[in-house]
Formats: structure tokens, sequence, C-alpha cells
């Protein structure tokens, strides 16, 4: 599957050395200082990944899916594991900080650029608060007064509690990656073993009737599917891309992304199948006496509510304790990926160019990391649950990495000389697999969101392209109509599937359609590449 060319990164090479590339930019680029081990990264991937994920997606999933929701977590970790196959080769070949922004900028132009930049901007920042409030929620089981309703939704005293931990991280951060690095690998090393220890201890309490009791798959297949989407699944593993974003910052980028990318989703996978099997098999029986409709609305903080049923109550109080810490790391996580992203975008030149600025003293994006603290300060106040965010959330993330195939393949054609440390066997294969099974996760959002969140990215991709032509500057049409049509397409199909559409096209031949349609955009778009993309050299950051 995976190829490694023992060849080291040469991007200090002169632009005629890579089949006619030229170089993006003339000035000094910023310098990030390389002081992230593989051990840094593979914690940095496994810690974004697991965040707050774990502690209310195994009873949403439940309540969706039944004992099948094992079956959406594999589907879920096999089809982010192919992506991070994809980002093995981009992010190898190409370690640059806010990467996963770039690529589509270097592939097709800037108006895909620029939506990525918006996108991942708007999910990272996002994805801060919503481990935040997590936290805060479980919080609430030893301070009183943090949450306000069952909805969820902060007093004062717990907002502001929120925007306490906020600046923690925020001076985290400000003091450089090596103290980031230092704290994450300290608090993702508690988030790997008390997961670890609740799934050992529920699972010595198995009750196998569970698994049969009204049926393995309860809700049949579209339930296996929306438990992906909207259940919670997707949006625990969507953390692949805060790897990528601080590649310029690693040591022997070529080996150690590859090797984060791929442990941080195998081991994710493996805990987060061990704990919805002792989740599904340790539930009280008269909860589900009824069936597993309505599960998550009986338990308020799952895995705690179940091991202090069970008498363990030592083991609820742990998992309290973590369920405070680990959506609070995997927020440091993207306390940090953020400011890269926004990096990122202001070099494309899509966005406000003083975002691009290093701090010199601490190697980091200053403003950036500003601008990053007063978004997810602004996505901390009462906005719907977690529950409610996380289809919106994991849809956008999972948009921005279904480029990532597209973007990979068209370099494979305009760029073949582009040294490519980590290449990816199979990957005429692989590739449009990856898009369309990222497509499909996107779809299995349902109308409801979809509706809103595609119409929104599409006028944003005609008010860029019109203000681009104001200016009598390029539009990057051409070779980004694939990307308008992927959008409205998905947003036809929506109105007329089964996920809260009209069903004018039944279950399951809305996802045949779905995968077709999707399998001509990725053709359309790998063929639809810059053809003489402007790739850096010369050691830009």
């Amino acid at each position: 599957m995976l190829h490694a060319d023992r060849r080291a990164l040469a991007l200090d090479q002169p632009a005629t050395g890579h089949g006619g590339l030229t170089t993006m930019d003339k000035a000094p680029p910023a310098r990030f200082r390389r002081s992230l081990s593989r051990l840094d990264l593979t914690m940095i991937g496994f810690g974004s990944i697991f965040g707050s994920g774990w502690l209310f997606a195994a009873a949403h999933v439940s309540a969706i899916a039944g004992p099948a929701s094992l079956i959406s977590w594999v589907i879920a970790g096999l089809a982010v594991l192919l992506l991070g196959f994809v980002y093995c080769e981009l992010g190898a070949a190409l370690p640059l900080a806010g990467g996963v922004v770039r690529y589509p900028e270097w592939s097709h132009g800037k108006l895909t650029g620029f939506l990525m930049g918006l996108v991942t901007t708007i999910a990272f920042s996002s994805l801060i608060s919503i481990e935040i409030v997590a936290a805060r929620q479980y919080a609430g089981a030893w301070i009183p007064g943090l949450t306000r309703d069952t909805g969820g939704d902060p007093t004062l005293a717990g907002w502001l509690l929120q925007l306490v931990v906020l600046g923690a991280l925020f001076l985290v951060n400000r003091a450089g990656i090596g103290t980031f690095a230092l704290v994450n690998n300290i608090v993702t090393l508690f988030k790997f073993c008390v997961p670890a220890l609740v799934a050992v201890m529920l699972l010595a309490h198995l009750h196998p009737a569970n698994f049969s009791a009204h049926g393995f798959a309860p809700g049949g297949s579209i339930g296996v599917e929306a438990a992906i989407s909207t259940g919670g699944i997707i949006f625990a593993y969507l953390g692949l891309t805060p790897i990528v974003s601080v590649a310029s910052e690693a040591r022997d980028p070529q080996r150690t992304i590859p090797f984060a990318l791929i442990a941080s989703v195998l081991l994710s996978m493996l805990v987060y199948v061990l704990l919805q099997a002792a989740f599904v098999g340790s539930v009280p029986a008269s909860l589900i006496a009824g069936g597993w409709a309505g599960l998550d609305a009986k338990l308020s903080l799952p895995f705690h509510d179940i091991a202090v049923a069970l008498g363990l109550v030592w083991l609820g109080t742990l998992v309290v304790s973590d369920a405070i810490l680990s959506p609070s790391g995997t927020a440091n996580v993207y306390m940090s990926a953020t400011p890269r992203i926004l990096y990122a975008w202001s070099k494309s030149g899509t966005f406000f160019g003083r975002f691009a600025r290093v701090e010199a003293s601490s190697g980091v994006p200053g403003p950036a990391l500003w601008l990053t603290f007063a978004l997810a300060a602004f996505w901390t106040l009462p906005f719907p649950s977690w529950q409610a965010l996380i289809g919106v959330v994991s849809s956008a993330l999972m948009m921005s990495y279904a480029l990532a195939p597209i973007s990979a393949a068209a370099l494979r054609r305009t760029a073949p000389d582009l040294h490519r440390p980590f290449r990816v066997r199979g990957f005429s294969v692989l590739a449009p697999a990856s898009f369309v099974i990222a497509s499909l996760i996107v779809f299995w959002t349902g109308w409801t969101v979809l509706s809103w969140l595609l119409a929104i990215q599409l006028l944003a991709c005609i008010g860029f392209a019109g203000w681009r032509r104001s200016r009598n500057q390029p539009t990057g049409l051409g070779n980004a109509a694939w990307l308008l049509v992927w959008l409205a397409g998905l947003m036809l199909l929506s109105s007329l599937g089964s996920f809260g559409g009209s069903l004018l096209i039944p279950h399951p031949a809305d996802d045949v359609v779905v995968a077709v349609f999707s399998l001509l955009i990725y053709v359309w778009g790998a063929r639809s590449g810059i053809a003489s993309p402007a790739l850096p050299v010369d050691g830009d950051a």
C-alpha cells in the first residue's frame, strides 16, 4: 500500500529542478522551529482525535444504530485512514505550516484555497469551543452552578470558567511549540490511560444479551450510516489535519508525519471500538427494555452514569476527571493548529496579510493566535448543544478532508517531478475511494444541515470570484468548476434522498447515486489542476 522513498525532501533546490515548478514567495520566509519528534506528532494526532467524542458519542450512536454502532466505528476509522494515506503523501512532500489549506490552492488555484481556508478556520476554531463546552458540562458533576438547563447551556459562572480555560490554552501556545508539545504529551498520556481502563472495567461486566435483545442492527443500514455522520463518530475521528498543520515544525517530517498520521488513527480506532463494545455490553438491561432509541437522553454523562450504576463509583470519579481534562487537551491541540491554518490562508494571498507574521521570540504566528482566541471565545456563546453542533462541524471538516485526494491526484499529473518521499501505492484506487467515502459521509449528515451549509459555501465561492473579478484578478473558476458542481450536486441529492430529504431517491439507491456522482467529480477535479503549479521552494514555511 505504502512506499517510503529513502531520499530526503529537497525544498532548497532551484525551481528548475522540479520539472518547471516556480517559486511562490520571493521574500525571506517566516521561520518555524523544527522541534517536534515522532512521539510529539503522534501525541498531537491522538490528542486531537481523542477529545469529547468518546464521552458522548457512545450513547448517541447506540441510540441510532444499537449494537451495530460497532460497525459504524470501524467504517469511519477505515475511511479516515484512507484519507490519512493521502495526507501522508502530501504532508511528506510539502511539510509546511497549515498545509491542509495550501494543497488545494497549489493544485486548483485561489478560489479553492480560499474556500478551504474559510471552512477549516471556522471548523477548527469552533472545535476549540466545542471541546471546552464539553469539559464544562462534565465539570458540572462536581461543581454546581455551571450549567443552567438540560440543553447544556452555561450559566454566567460557567461561561467565565470556559473563558479562563481558553486563556490558559492561549498562554500555553503563546510560549511556543516546545511548551505546547510538553503539555500535550502529558495530557494525552492521561487521556489514553483512563479510556483504556474504562473499557477494561466495563467489559468485565459484559451482558452478551445486550447485543441481540432488540436485534443487532435495529436501525438497519440507515442507522449505521447516520451514526457515522450525525451521531458523533466522524467528529470523534477528525484529528488528522493538526499533524499536517504543524509539519513545518517537525523533525525529519518525511518520516515522522506518515508514522504519526497512521499510528494515531489506528490507535484511536482500537480504543473507540473497545469503548463502544464495553458501553453496549454493560448498559443496564432496564435502560434498553423498550429498545435502544432514546438511550442517550437517559444518560446525561454516559460512562460516568454506567460506572456508578455498576457500583464502580471510583471509576465514575476518574471518568469525570478525564472528561474535564481530555476535551481541554484536544482544545489545546486546535488552539495550536488554528493559527497555523490562518497563517497558511494569509500566505495564500486570500486573507489579511498581517496574520502571516511569525514572532521571532517564540516562533508562533502571534496575530493568528490572537484571532484564534477571539473566534474560540465567540463560539462559546450560547449556541446549540454539543450534539447539535457536531453534525455541522463534522460535515464541514469532512468536506475539507475530501479535497485532499483530488489535490493529490491533480499534483501527480501537473507536478510529476515533485519529490514524494512517501508515495501511496494503489493510488488510482485508494484516492477516488477515499473521495467517494468522504462525499457519502457528508451526504449522511442530512438535508437539515446540508441545505444551508452547502448553500453558504456556494455563495462564498461566488462572492470570492466576483470580488477577484472586480479587482481584475483571475477568478480561478476554470480550475474550480468541479468544486461548485460538487457542492450544488450534493445539495440537490440531499434534498432528494432518504436522509431528511424528500425520499424521491430511496435508500440505498441514494448512496449509489452519490457514489457515482462523486466518482465523476473526482475524475473531473483530478484533470482540472493548474498546469504549472507554483509549489514552494527555498525553505518556504
